[in-house]
């Protein structure tokens, strides 16, 4: 009787199936994000320059720091600045350090201290935080140019056309545009799964190569993601280039050859700086993905997040004489202000 229910008991007895057997789907769907951090490399194929390379970026950073900072208090503090040219120089200039430090702080650290991890969501914060400012930027760009082209080829309605209104609308727009965009995009990166390897081939989290390191399927993701792409780019960049060329057109119509040399010098810069900025981004995120742009990614990358933010104050502003008179009206108006406070106080004590 014994024997018969141990083989009964034998016949019929089973085993839970280990976890390591359960189906890959099943588990990793519990999971979505099974790597923790990702490994920016940057430039650490040339560690004899680790040295160099951080020097050169902290110098960039202070001086890109510096002049958009000054340009930010000098538009804000000199009412004659008041006007919807240097309203949008603000905005770039704000745009520009929020950009500048999105980039090159964390680049700095890497750097000095050798550490390259970024944990997956500071990764994603870094993403979403250059998708707002990138496409802010080539938005608030085209706004520009489409002011200098009223105020040069249509003087006669400028001041009817670019009101206040209407430049507050042109700059929330760029913003809230910048902020949608990105918006979409992360969040839709944050739902991938992410198994491995966890190596970035850049120095900041660039959506190209994220959405690469993802074993979701992603190929709805690359669609949206270049169709927005596009978007933000190509029209802003050939409505900026439409907007230089009417205008070098104008200048070169200046009976004034100091004038029209002057002129033709500054819009010339402007539409370098702006050609430079749209086309490393079309370059990076609009052609297709071949094996001799992977490996400029990085220097192209530099241009649009490092050397743009550095030069554009020097390009916009500050080679402008109404900016360069500005910090002395500045200090002429504190001057003036603390003497009549001096005044009155004296007043006050000999009552």
């Amino acid at each position: 009787m014994v024997n018969f229910f141990n083989d009964n008991k034998k016949m019929f007895s089973f085993s839970l199936p280990h976890p390591m057997d359960t189906p890959r789907g099943t588990h990793e769907s519990r999971n979505q994000t099974s790597i923790m951090e990702f490994i920016l490399l940057g430039f650490g194929n040339v560690p004899e320059l680790q040295v160099l390379l951080f020097l050169l970026f902290l110098v960039i950073y202070i001086m890109t720091m510096a002049g958009n900072i000054l340009i930010v208090v000098i538009v804000v503090a000199d009412h004659h600045l008041h006007t919807p040219m240097y309203f949008f120089l603000g905005n770039l200039s704000c745009l520009e350090t929020c950009y500048t430090s999105t980039v090159l702080p964390r680049m700095l650290a890497s750097l000095l201290t050798g550490d390259r991890t970024i944990s997956v969501s500071g990764c994603f914060m870094q993403l979403y935080c250059f998708g707002v400012l990138a496409c802010s930027e080539c938005c608030l760009l085209a706004a520009m140019s489409y002011d200098r082209y009223l105020a040069i080829c249509k003087p006669l309605h400028y001041v009817s056309i670019m009101n206040d209104r209407f430049c507050f609308q042109l700059v929330a727009w760029s913003w809230i545009s910048g902020f949608v965009t990105a918006s979409i995009i992360v969040s839709w990166i944050s739902m991938l799964m992410f198994c491995g390897p966890n190596e970035i081939d850049h120095f900041l989290c660039e959506f190209n190569i994220v959405i690469k390191l993802s074993c979701s399927d992603t190929q709805s993701m690359v669609l949206v993601a270049f169709l927005l792409s596009s978007l933000f780019t190509l029209p802003p960049f050939l409505l900026t280039l439409t907007s230089y060329i009417s205008i070098i057109t104008t200048i070169l119509r200046i009976p004034s050859t100091t004038g029209r040399k002057k002129a033709f010098s500054t819009c010339s810069s402007h539409l370098i700086v702006v050609t430079i900025f749209y086309g490393t981004l079309i370059i990076v995120y609009l052609l297709p993905d071949i094996n001799t742009l992977q490996s400029m990614t990085k220097v192209f990358s530099v241009f649009y997040t490092i050397l743009t933010p550095l030069v554009n104050p020097l390009i916009y502003s500050l080679r402008n004489k109404e900016v360069k008179e500005a910090p002395m009206n500045v200090v002429r108006k504190l001057g003036s202000f603390t003497a009549v406070q001096r005044i009155q106080a004296d007043t006050f004590r000999s009552k």
